[in-house]
């Protein structure tokens, strides 16, 4: 268990701390938490690189850990009258299309390694200022257009990033398709990326 997977696993166990903060409307020592959480993020990426501890547990365990933490964040966000429905939708919908994705590829037999796009990881970025800003409300205290901003953009990563992933994977499809009906029946060695 290297350091970078206990920030990941840290950040996993904290989100039910959170969600607890915020069913109990209690907004401060959510931020708070949040933030800590956010930080962990951060630093498993960053530790991972600079101690070579990049591992197999910590690509899978880090975006499950992200997701948990975002869709965990914005549902009851939403919940509380602090985040509108329709990018709710966007947000958690998209991340449902890309799991569904995900097993549809797996039960096709395509082989893929999971890298995450550019777009992916600013729908990601953005997600985090999102709630960041919001939880930080008593603080921050930003005009109402600079919330309606972070929305949109948000928004509009995740429609993008959400396309880009279906556009990958029908391509995949089709290739494995080919593949598998030009009548040798071998595969390409190796993994397909998700690029």
């Amino acid at each position: 268990m290297t350091i970078p997977n206990l920030l990941t696993i840290g950040r996993i166990l904290l989100t039910p701390l959170l969600a607890w903060l915020l069913i109990r409307k209690s907004i401060k020592p959510a931020f708070f938490v949040f933030f800590i959480a956010g930080l962990t993020d951060a630093l498993d990426g960053l530790l991972a690189r600079f101690l070579n501890q990049k591992s197999r547990l910590g690509s899978l365990i880090d975006p499950f850990a992200d997701k948990f933490l975002l869709v965990t964040s914005f549902i009851l966000l939403w919940n509380i009258g602090q985040i509108p429905f329709w990018l709710v939708s966007i947000t958690v919908g998209r991340d449902l299309v890309i799991l569904g994705g995900f097993l549809v590829l797996a039960v096709c037999g395509v082989k893929f390694e999971i890298r995450p796009l550019v777009s992916s990881k600013l729908t990601t970025l953005f997600e985090l200022a999102t709630v960041f800003f919001l939880l930080g409300k008593p603080m921050l205290e930003l005009r109402a257009w600079m919330y309606m901003s972070l929305f949109l953009a948000t928004a509009g990563f995740s429609i993008l990033s959400g396309v880009r992933y279906t556009l990958n994977g029908l391509s995949m499809l089709k290739r494995h398709g080919l593949e598998g009906s030009d009548g040798a029946g071998v595969e390409t060695p190796g993994e397909t990326p998700v690029k």
